[in-house]
Parts: C-alpha cells; structure tokens; sequence
C-alpha cells in the first residue's frame, strides 16, 4: 500500500471548506494539521491535501520541493500509521497537512516531523472516538 492516488487527494472544494471552518488542528512544528471525520462514503480511510504558503515561499520550485518531501513521507507511512487505525474502526476523516516552517528542511527531518504528525494525529482520533489501540 505504498501508492498516492488521486483518491486519496483532497480536492472537493465543499469539504476543504468544511475541514476549515469545523475541524480540529494542531500544530507539530513545521507542520499544521487540520482534520474533520467525513461521514460521507469515499475510497480511502483519508483524503489529504499538502500546502505550502506561498508568501513565506515565492518561488515555485521552493513550494513544490517542499511538497514533493512532504507526500513522499506521507506516502511511505500512511498504512501502519493511519490507515490501519481508521480501517479497524470503519471511520473516514478529511486532512490537511501545512508547512509552516521558516525555512527548507531536508528530506530526513521532514520524514521524521512527518511520523510525530502522524503519531500525534493517530492519538487524538484514539482520544475522541475511543478507538482501541493495538
């Protein structure tokens, strides 16, 4: 399960818009997340949407390289970190992954912030849905 498809992707303009307004966030520095349960039927347990801002970043090669890192992470442990989680209680949930770090980080940070989001976001959904932990 090491794909990235355009089902996984969060385009739906309605749902970024209701992930904004009603969801929950947190901050794991560089990263901001924001996630709301979807009740909805959709493919995957997560549908995810990466941002980088463009008036901290106003070159485009900047942003993309930073969001090429941060899907490519995302990518790579989505499965044993989120997905396993989300299918054992049949849930779904929306998510939005921003960067908000001062600078450009290399891959290896950002894979490693990346796991803390990941870890971080897996706690709270246990903490609000009482989803058992294996």
């Amino acid at each position: 399960m090491y794909t990235f498809k355009k089902e996984e992707r969060l385009c739906n303009k309605r749902l970024i818009d209701k992930l904004f307004h009603n969801g929950s966030s947190f901050l794991c520095y560089p990263f901001k997340a924001s996630w709301l349960y979807n009740p909805e039927p959709q493919s995957y347990p997560v549908q995810v949407l990466f941002s980088v801002p463009k008036r901290r970043y106003k070159h485009a090669v900047d942003r993309n390289l930073i969001k090429r890192c941060m899907r490519e992470s995302y990518r790579l442990h989505k499965q044993q970190n989120l997905y396993n989680l989300l299918q054992t209680a049949d849930k779904k949930i929306v998510l939005s992954i921003g960067y908000i770090g001062k600078e450009i980080e290399p891959y290896s940070v950002i894979e490693k912030k990346m796991l803390k989001l990941l870890g971080q976001l897996a706690g709270q959904l246990t903490a609000v849905s009482n989803i058992p932990v294996k």
